[in-house]
């Protein structure tokens, strides 16, 4: 019985060990999600705030500072989006009071938040020669650049939004696991119970097959026994014997002309005890 529980425990544990690693495998987080979206078949949705109809490509800034030969510019900006700005790309601009002159251009250098700095070529275009560039100028600026980068965003925004999804199912699942352990702890234990009770009933009816085999064993070994011994008897009593005397074989040499002596006198009868033989 120790045994029998002992080897059940011991497989037991073999397979928590396996069902344990397996759990942990698939307890690991996905980082991708199950049903990943192509990047070029994203939908931007209402979750991404992206405006299709919105030109991302205007918007305005201030100089906040600048360099004594203003080709450095650090610009302030209300538009949010600078964030995604990235140094060397290209940037456009004019000055606010100025809408009919030409555009200057500039390139990225570094962001900050609602900050960035650029570096302009020249400043003839779009500001006299003659005046001096000034902080707090406000500025209208251009720039395609920007535009792909908001789009590129957005497309990422709806990437992360499925990724959040899928890790949200996957949250979901992991809750109701843990919300749901007494009860699966419960069942498992349960199960065992069960596989322990007809591992107990088995081996109890494999011990009582064994008792009844043993006892039927017994009554075979008594049976044949029996028949053993009248076997032998039998053999003992219908075996044939060679007719080839040993004493009494006077007559059959002399009939065979072999040479034997003469015929030996008959016995002759004793009196009782102390008396002579009287001769006939």
């Amino acid at each position: 019985m120790k045994s029998l529980l002992l080897s059940f425990l011991i497989l037991g544990i073999n397979s928590s060990n396996a069902i344990e690693s397996k759990a942990l495998n698939s307890l690991t987080v996905r980082d991708e999600p199950k049903n990943k979206i192509k990047k070029e078949t994203l939908v931007i949705g209402a979750d991404s705030f992206y405006d299709v109809k919105a030109d991302y490509t205007m918007f305005s800034g201030r100089v906040t500072d600048r360099d004594a030969t203003a080709s450095i510019v650090k610009i302030s900006s209300e538009n949010k989006n600078v964030k995604f700005f990235r140094a060397g790309d290209l940037v456009e601009f004019k000055i606010q009071n100025n809408k009919e002159g030409d555009y200057c251009q500039g390139y990225v250098r570094s962001i900050e938040p609602d900050y960035f700095v650029m570096y302009a070529k020249e400043l003839f275009p779009c500001f006299p020669k003659e005046e001096y560039f000034r902080r707090g100028t406000a500025l209208i600026m251009h720039s395609e650049k920007l535009a792909e980068r908001v789009r590129e965003a957005s497309v990422y925004r709806a990437s992360l939004i499925n990724k959040k999804k899928d890790f949200m199912v996957q949250l979901n699942d992991i809750n109701n696991g843990i919300w749901n352990f007494e009860e699966r702890k419960v069942q498992t234990a349960a199960d065992y119970d069960r596989q322990i009770a007809e591992l107990e009933k088995a081996k109890i009816k494999a011990l009582d097959d064994l008792l009844s085999r043993k006892n039927d064993e017994i009554k075979l070994q008594r049976e044949l026994a029996f028949r053993l011994d009248n076997i032998d008897k039998e053999l003992d009593f219908y075996r044939i014997d060679k007719n080839d005397l040993m004493f009494d074989r006077w007559h059959m040499d002399h009939d065979v002309g072999l040479p034997v002596y003469e015929r030996p006198e008959e016995v002759r009868p004793r009196r009782a005890s102390g008396e002579k033989v009287i001769d006939d």
